[in-house]
């Protein structure tokens, strides 16, 4: 056995171990990060030619058409403009939803109404119909798509009829919708880097119904982090 590899009969010589312990780690993984604006409803709150920022606007502080403090529904961000945690992230999809307020005013209102009626398809349609989405980093703004491409990426979907008494009735169900994609080159979100999505519409942007609507947009990304262990 002298002069020959216990562990390879071949007789090769078996690769070096190195001695010294690894100074760090990768860790890599699936998240998404959301953030959302909400609009008044009714004729003194226009929204043509209008910029809305998203990703600005942290949880437990106001902002973003929110009269009180953002909660989880509305984003998953601690600090505003950054990906939470400071990790690298890439964006290989986006998700947006429109969502139905049940009253005008943005304070106080709900936004787990149906889009059964013709004043909050309209709503709906406003904001899909005019609205553009574009990224912000600082000093330059990249334009990703109009807002009927982004797909919602789940919801209740079918068809609902009124009958003479004005009741509706319908057929729903819960499918997931086609969700935009960075098809084949992710957008790549360094932990340092400060970002936001901002909303845009039209000129020909209708002014939002007889309720409020909120807008909220979802990133879908993989996420590296660096662990320091030595």
């Amino acid at each position: 056995m002298y002069g020959n590899n216990p562990y390879d009969p071949s007789g090769a010589a078996a690769p070096s171990v190195p001695f010294e312990q690894p100074k760090s780690l990768f860790r890599f993984g699936e998240t998404s990060i959301w953030s959302t604006f909400a609009f008044a409803g009714g004729a003194g709150n226009p929204i043509a030619s209008s910029q809305n920022r998203l990703f600005s606007t942290p949880q437990g502080q106001t902002g973003q058409g929110f009269a009180n403090a953002l909660s989880i529904a509305e984003t998953n961000q601690r600090e505003g403009g950054r990906v939470p945690s400071g990790v690298a992230y890439d964006v290989y999809g986006i998700a947006c939803q429109v969502m139905q307020g049940n009253q005008a005013a943005v304070s106080g209102a709900t936004f787990g109404v149906a889009a059964d009626t013709a004043n909050e398809i309209d709503a709906a349609q406003n904001i899909i119909n005019n609205g553009v989405l574009s990224w912000d980093f600082t000093q330059t703004i990249v334009e990703i798509a109009p807002v009927a491409l982004v797909g919602q990426g789940g919801g209740l979907f079918g068809a609902v009829a009124q009958n003479a008494a004005g009741a509706n009735s319908g057929a729903m169900n819960n499918g997931n919708g086609q969700v935009w994609m960075y098809r084949k080159y992710p957008v790549a979100l360094p932990g340092n880097t400060t970002f936001s999505i901002i909303l845009s519409f039209g000129s020909r942007a209708a002014t939002p119904g007889t309720n409020a609507v909120a807008v909220r947009v979802t990133l879908l990304g993989y996420y590296k982090n660096i662990i320091e262990i030595g």
